[in-house]
């Protein structure tokens, strides 16, 4: 039988666990659930401590359960029957999970349907388990009526589980086909004021090849870490004084985020859009009134003022909705379309901080476009077209995908009336079929205002990121009492769009710089040129040119130090200059320059100006 790779994930999950157990008598079981390129199951070791020396220790048992051809068998009991099984077992988080469950206080609780699932594993003969023997001794719980003699008798590992469905046989499973990856702290449930739990993360896939190309995958990310990358070019920085999450620009890195603004702006300018600009900080009412204040708790940064009370925003939305509602706009002006990259504050949990890519101070690249409901496929299909034309220019739409975001049965967690998502999950619907996106309906990950197009790109290592996004939103106009005139005369309530075309300039940048690896195009490049004269008599000739270069707006330096020509070199192509320039007696002689290309490794002989006028056309071009 052919089973989905979320099954064997699953299956897996188990089986780490079963192995765990074996070796660490006494180790409590968490959760352990699928996840996109493995597994984790979360435990307690008690007084034993678990380490990355203890990896090959569990993989071998792993595969040696796998080879035993163990069954997978499933029963279902009542909630109390389940309390009665893992007492047996003596597994205090799941005796917390069926209480949960029961009060519905569970996010999985409507998959259950009033019962408590068991997965076991069983063996093909031999004697009884440890597991089971200790079942007996204790509190021995009749599985007559959900197993019969055999399968008592061989009980392997027993563990309660929702699902999804297991493989039926462990023989279905590839046993070199999975790897651990990392060991972890993790919550319980999540929660920083739970027990910390310990996780193991596993990577698994269909079989070895698969594995083998996501740990090469893995082993190439590490080379590209944003991280790594960022402090070897001196792009940004991490201070230990002013905190982190709050990375601070380099002069280099800033090139790269003004250049990426400034294309972003250019896309924008030509399709309706007005810029406007929105203060950090504002009363704590404006985000009772936008329902942000709710939403967020714990994220928000609060100020103490002498008379009031503010926050920072922890999003632009409720500021550009005051800007419109200090208008008096008809039909006729709509839409209304307001551009702003402004800095917005969450506080993130410090665990979850990482360089770029997670930071506190997130700079989105923010738009809200007020427009009637007729308006809405048309303005999807501009922002559409602005998403294809930024991410083709930066080479990630070979192979993208969209999720339709809509909401999942639990409305609680969401504002507005259900006739309102019902139009705006329509109309997104409608927008993605008539613009011709590869789009997914996903549940569970609609905004809380309203439901949402992400665009999952693909980096040039096949690692997929969620960047832009498109939102339609009924519920602010409706909080802050928006409207137009119509042609009545009468007033109508606006529909809003939220888009974000790199989702925020600090991950943009994260992503970016790990997708090219540090080599940017050279419309983006901090380091565009550099010149290298090989010995102190070619200096002069070497300052003409880089005059020259300079008045083209060409961002260059000049190495006319005492170092060896391939020192200079070296040096250059460490700091990943798109383009070093040799200078000695030919080059001055025909007043010319020995151009080598550090990404193609292409050496070339050019005249400057040609030099010059090839490369303000790449910049212009943006070429890759």
């Amino acid at each position: 039988m052919n089973y989905s790779i979320e099954t064997k994930r699953h299956s897996l999950a188990h089986i780490m666990a079963q192995a765990v157990q074996q070796n660490f008598p006494g180790t409590k079981i968490a959760t352990g659930p699928y996840t996109d390129d493995g597994f984790y199951y979360d435990f307690d070791f008690w007084e034993a401590e678990f380490s990355d020396k203890d990896f090959k220790i569990i993989e071998k048992s792993c595969k040696k359960i796998v080879s035993q051809n163990q069954d997978f068998q499933m029963f279902e009991v009542s909630y109390d029957q389940a309390r009665e099984i893992i007492k047996m077992m003596g597994e205090d988080f799941k005796i917390e999970l069926v209480d949960m469950i029961e009060s519905g206080k569970f996010k999985n609780t409507e998959k259950i349907s009033g019962k408590i699932s068991f997965y076991i594993n069983t063996g093909k003969g031999g004697n009884s388990s440890d597991l089971q023997e200790f079942i007996q001794e204790k509190w021995y719980f009749d599985f007559s009526s959900h197993l019969d003699g055999d399968q008592v008798r061989n009980l392997k590992f027993i563990d309660m589980c929702a699902g999804p469905e297991h493989v039926a046989s462990t023989s279905s499973l590839d046993a070199n086909s999975f790897k651990i990856a990392r060991v972890a702290g993790a919550y319980w449930l999540g929660d920083e004021k739970n027990q910390q739990l310990t996780r193991i993360y596993c990577y698994a896939f269909e079989n070895k090849d698969e594995l083998d190309k996501h740990l090469h995958m893995l082993a190439e990310a590490k080379k590209r870490d944003h991280r790594i990358i960022g402090a070897k070019l001196k792009l940004f920085s991490v201070s230990e004084l002013i905190g982190p999450g709050l990375p601070l620009m380099q002069p280099a890195g800033m090139i790269i985020r003004k250049a990426l603004e400034d294309y972003l702006w250019d896309l924008h300018k030509t399709r309706g859009y007005d810029r406007v600009r929105t203060p950090h900080i504002a009363k704590e009412i404006l985000y009772e009134t936008s329902g942000h204040a709710a939403k967020f708790g714990d994220e928000l940064f609060r100020v103490q003022w002498k008379e009031d009370a503010f926050i920072m925003k922890p999003m632009n939305c409720p500021h550009h909705m005051q800007i419109f509602a200090d208008n008096q706009f008809s039909y006729r002006d709509m839409p209304v379309r307001y551009f702003e990259p402004a800095t917005i504050y969450r506080d993130e949990k410090s665990w979850q901080l990482s360089g770029l890519t997670r930071v506190r101070s997130i700079t989105q690249d923010d738009g809200h476009l007020f427009c009637r409901i007729t308006q809405v496929q048309q303005e999807v299909k501009a922002i559409t077209d602005i998403i294809k034309e930024f991410y083709t220019t930066l080479g990630l739409t070979a192979d993208y995908w969209v999720s339709l975001s809509v909401r999942d049965d639990d409305k609680s967690k969401y504002l507005g009336t259900d006739e309102a998502w019902e139009v705006s999950e329509k109309a997104l619907e409608e927008a993605s079929k008539e613009n011709d996106l590869p789009y997914k309906r996903i549940e569970w990950e609609a905004a809380f205002y309203g439901p949402k197009l992400d665009f999952m790109f693909k980096d040039a290592i096949g690692r997929e990121w969620q960047l832009a996004t498109i939102q339609v939103d009924f519920n602010q106009p409706e909080r802050f009492d928006l409207s137009f005139t119509n042609e009545k005369g009468e007033k109508e309530r606006p529909v809003v769009i939220h888009r974000a075309i790199a989702g925020s300039l600090e991950r943009g940048m994260g992503v970016f710089i790990e997708h090219f690896a540090g080599t940017f195009p050279l419309w983006m490049s901090p380091r565009q040129v550099i010149i290298v004269p090989v010995a102190e008599t070619f200096n002069s000739y070497s300052e003409e040119v880089f005059q020259k270069l300079k008045d083209a707006g060409i961002r260059v330096q000049l190495d006319d130090s005492s170092d060896s020509l391939n020192k200079k070199v070296r040096n250059a192509e460490k700091m990943h200059i798109n383009h070093i320039l040799v200078i000695w007696e030919e080059e001055q002689k025909n007043k010319s320059v020995a151009v080598r290309n550090y990404k193609t490794k292409e050496q070339t002989s050019e005249k400057v100006d040609d030099f010059i006028e090839s490369i303000r056309r790449e910049i212009q071009e943006k070429k890759l």
